[in-house]
């Protein structure tokens, strides 16, 4: 609400041309707050605003518009102005900004660019989206094995308000192999020894990812080891870059609402829900409504091949069944690709996995068995066939809770061996799964208890 308040003080200073105030209002407030007040204006009155003060307030400011506005205010305002703020925004930030800008417009902005930060964003962008390569930055300190802690200090200092990452020094050899790294509080601790060579204290045992690793290997790693960056290195091992944790949380969110959106049976949307189009919107849900709607049609061929099979009092018991089959094969595959995306399953688990999830189903079946046992006598027209029809609707529940629970562990590990995303097996579809299997089931279970009757 107050960003809509600060609204019409700010178009008066644009109106008056007020550089002094808008220069104030840039540099006094946090640059997210700033980002905040200005959302109700225009991108060419945003970057009007933001003309008013330095590069660095001005890059910092614009780094926390909204995406869509960071795409219009580049593809619109003077290239010459923005092609400043591009070249200084941090490395990994700018290759994904200039990604979803139109080409022409990045042809035209890298031709301004000065050499060495065309080069890196050439360098960047060729690697493909979703791996190390794509969201690692370049900014960051390389030192040589033979500099002293002092001269890693007055590295550290000279180039800190460039860089994300200051915590780690990186060091490397003269072929830029990376041969260890060093804190920031190690180069503070030795300053006592401030002509002692960096390689006599620096920590050779680095852990790096490969640049064309999977980002969710890469965030793994960083939750894992509880890291601040990750080094970056090639195949041969060479230093490129790092990924810091800003970067990781970024992909653990982006993965995280990919998963919920596959697991409810939506496409994963590339834009927030509020700036998605109802077109696009409709055929990200509508692919997996028709999916879904099929797997109901199948249960519906199986409910009327076997409707001769069930009798009339068994028909008020079928959403029972099946929705039973379902929840449980849900919760199992929920557990599971969670499981999987946390690391703490892995394939060569399979058996426990399956081991664990069949003692599980049958703790669960048999509570429902007694739970269903229970209130049969609630249903006159099924206590009055006596206890061998009484029996069915427990011993039905009993075993597809059994089958949904392998079900809903075992087809996400098939999925992850097949290298597809396991949150694919979304639990409506599980569900759907088990439609088919409780009815099938319901009908046998009856078919063996009560066979005179039906």
């Amino acid at each position: 609400m107050i960003n809509t308040l600060y609204l019409p003080e700010l178009r008066e200073m644009l109106v008056a041309n007020d550089q002094v105030e808008l220069k104030i209002f840039c540099e006094t407030l946090h640059p997210s707050q700033t980002a905040q007040f200005m959302e109700g204006l225009s991108a060419a009155d945003q970057w009007n605003v933001l003309r008013a003060t330095d590069l660095d307030h001005r890059t910092d400011i614009f780094s926390y518009l909204d995406w869509e506005r960071q795409i219009e205010i580049l593809a619109t305002q003077p290239q010459d102005e923005v092609a400043e703020v591009v070249a200084h925004l941090p490395a990994d930030d700018r290759v994904d900004l200039l990604d979803e800008v139109p080409e022409q417009v990045v042809e035209q902005l890298l031709r301004i660019l000065p050499a060495n930060e065309r080069r890196d964003i050439l360098r960047l962008r060729q690697y493909p989206e979703g791996t190390a390569g794509a969201m690692m930055t370049t900014d960051v300190v390389r030192l040589a094995q033979s500099s002293s802690i002092r001269e890693a200090l007055e590295e550290l200092s000279d180039s800190a308000n460039d860089l994300e990452m200051v915590y780690y020094l990186y060091i490397v050899d003269d072929d830029g192999y990376l041969r260890g790294v060093v804190s920031a509080r190690e180069i503070l601790t030795a300053m006592r020894h401030p002509n002692r060579p960096l390689r006599e204290i620096m920590n050779t045992d680095v852990i790096a990812a490969r640049v064309n690793d999977d980002q969710e290997k890469v965030a793994e790693l960083v939750a894992k080891l509880d890291l601040l960056a990750v080094p970056i290195v090639d195949q041969s091992g060479r230093f490129l870059g790092i990924v810091t944790h800003d970067d990781v949380i970024d992909v653990v969110l982006e993965e995280a609402t990919a998963d919920a959106h596959q697991m409810g049976a939506v496409q994963p949307l590339e834009a927030p829900y509020m700036r998605t189009g109802l077109l696009e919107l409709s055929r990200k849900r509508g692919i997996w409504l028709v999916i879904l709607f099929f797997c109901s049609l199948t249960t519906a061929f199986t409910l009327e091949h076997l409707e001769n099979e069930l009798l009339p009092w068994m028909v008020a018991f079928v959403p029972l069944v099946i929705s039973a089959g379902g929840n449980s094969g849900s919760q199992a595959a929920t557990l599971i690709i969670t499981a999987l995306a946390r690391g703490d399953v892995s394939l060569k688990d399979w058996s426990t996995v399956v081991g664990r999830e069949i003692r599980m189903g049958m703790l669960l079946g048999g509570a429902l068995f007694f739970v269903g046992l229970a209130t049969m006598w609630l249903f006159p027209k099924v206590s009055s066939l006596g206890l061998m029809a009484m029996l069915v609707v427990p011993v039905t529940l009993n075993l597809i809770v059994m089958a949904g629970t392998l079900t809903g562990s075992v087809l996400p590990l098939i999925f992850h061996r097949l290298k597809w995303d396991p949150a694919i097996m979304s639990n409506p579809l599980v569900a759907g799964i088990m439609d088919v299997m409780g009815i099938i089931i319901y009908v046998k279970v009856a078919t063996l208890i009560v066979p005179a009757v039906v």
